[in-house]
């Protein structure tokens, strides 16, 4: 490495927060980026530790310390071409990927990884602001036309690597923009949409045509696609969320998550809303699911003029700090409190939803019960908490089969998603192809674009009979 002795000499620094007070009086993001001296320092640190966990930790196999290095010597041009050549949309995972490459890094080990988020943020930010990223048109075409239901990460990137092999791509969106849960369900505040745009641009300028307001499976038949085209993606993600089958459930006041967060987000960008808003304004929230999508409740909450927040949690606290020699490399459980959970949220842990109390049909509170690691109610725990608002965050069971996947008759796995493997992406249909959240389950977006990269190698080689796209 270039600075062979950066990690002994350097203190680790990351990337800080606006304060509180100032951000949750807006939507826009809130973080204040490293100077460039900083993030060559930050750079620096990265050891020449022989065997990289980093690219263990990395499902898109980033080249973190050669990007590292390159920061380093502060050609800054070259390192953008190494991150690009793995990842297309290095600013989505610089700003919302959690970061199991860090978890993995060598120097985790003493609680001081390589800021490896913020350096990748700071290479492709600092690319669209010097010109450096434009469309890779292709020099020639096949003639093979490529259907992708679904423009989320998993399909956006599968459409741009195909589109530069040379083939006819058509991405297929029901909504009214690009982005999937990146638009819908990652609150603006933690990504702006003008990111996602300016990447839909280039893909436009690279032959990708977008179809939104096109419902595949219900505004038109599935069918269609596969007749039409000469290959299929299916990138639609995981969209039924697990539900809380439990008395009062039906109570005015009661929503899924992703019934609560595309509305604000809809607002930011100006599009129409709903007829009944959901809104957490002079309201006590609660939110049921301790995961991002929970976080990202809370942090909308905070900033619509919420009365209170809380979040439930039915499994135990996880400790602070986690047994470093029994779990690194691997992505450890431990307490993550999120920059929204700082803005001001009650936690509680290892608690249990019975029912909803409801007064004419509206919520007004829940009842709940403290379990004990076995998830068993705990005699004389029982207490009761107000609510106004409940928002279920507790994560998502699998795609929705009504429509498309019931239409194609395809096989689906034990869980409910659609059946193909990391080989071929292929599912049980001929043409058809399966990647991201619609075929893995609920994941990660960093997870999603590999699955797109993947899935795309696949397909070019299955209409071409050999391919130079990478996996």
């Amino acid at each position: 490495m270039g600075k062979v002795t950066g990690f002994l000499e350097i203190d680790r620094q990351d990337r800080k927060y606006k304060p509180a007070a100032d951000r949750v009086r807006h939507y826009k993001e809130f973080v204040i980026p490293l100077s460039e001296e900083a993030t060559r320092d930050q750079a620096a640190r990265c050891m020449d530790c022989g065997i990289p966990y980093c690219h263990t930790g990395c499902p898109v196999n980033n080249q973190i310390p050669d990007w590292n290095d390159l920061v380093y010597q502060g050609d800054w041009l070259e390192a953008s071409r190494n991150l690009h050549s793995t990842n297309n949309f290095p600013e989505f995972t610089g700003r919302v990927c959690p970061a199991p490459c860090e978890a993995s890094c060598t120097l985790n080990l003493n609680d001081a990884p390589v800021t490896i988020k913020t350096i990748e943020c700071s290479i492709v930010d600092r690319a669209w602001r010097e010109g450096w990223v434009k469309p890779e048109a292709p020099k020639h075409k096949t003639g093979k036309r490529v259907a992708v239901v679904g423009s989320g990460p998993a399909g956006l990137a599968a459409a741009q690597q195909l589109a530069r092999a040379g083939h006819d791509v058509h991405v297929f969106e029901k909504a009214r923009k690009a982005g999937g849960l990146l638009r819908y369900g990652i609150p603006d505040f933690k990504m702006e949409k003008d990111i996602i745009d300016r990447r839909v641009t280039q893909m436009e300028a690279e032959g990708v045509t977008f179809h939104y307001g096109v419902h595949v499976g219900v505004d038109r038949p599935a069918k269609d696609l596969v007749a039409a085209y000469d290959a299929v993606i299916l990138a639609g993600g995981a969209e039924k969320p697990r539900d809380l089958p439990i008395p009062g459930r039906d109570a005015a006041g009661v929503h899924f998550a992703m019934e609560f967060l595309p509305q604000q987000n809809r607002r930011v960008g100006g599009e129409p809303v709903a007829a009944q808003p959901i809104l957490a304004h002079g309201k006590r929230v609660v939110v049921i699911g301790g995961g991002d999508t929970g976080s990202d409740c809370i942090g909308t909450s905070v900033r619509q003029g919420a009365l209170s927040v809380t979040q439930l949690e039915i499994m135990p606290q996880p400790p602070v700090k986690e047994p470093k020699l029994t779990t690194w490399p691997d992505w450890p459980l431990k307490l993550r409190t999120s920059s929204s959970h700082e803005e001001g949220a009650a936690r509680d842990f290892a608690v249990m939803t019975r029912s909803f109390v409801t007064e004419a049909g509206v919520v007004r509170g829940i009842e709940c019960v403290r379990v004990d690691e076995k998830m068993q109610p705990i005699a004389g725990s029982a207490f009761e908490l107000p609510a106004d608002l409940v928002l279920l965050a507790m994560g998502f069971v699998s795609p929705v089969h009504e429509g498309m996947l019931q239409e194609l008759g395809l096989t689906l796995d034990g869980r409910g998603n659609v059946g193909a493997d990391t080989v071929a992406y292929q599912s049980s249909a001929n043409k058809v192809f399966a990647c991201g959240d619609m075929r893995r389950g609920q994941s990660l977006v960093v997870w999603a674009i590999r699955e797109g990269r993947q899935a795309a190698c696949s397909v070019d080689l299955f209409l071409m009979g050999k391919t130079d796209l990478p996996r």
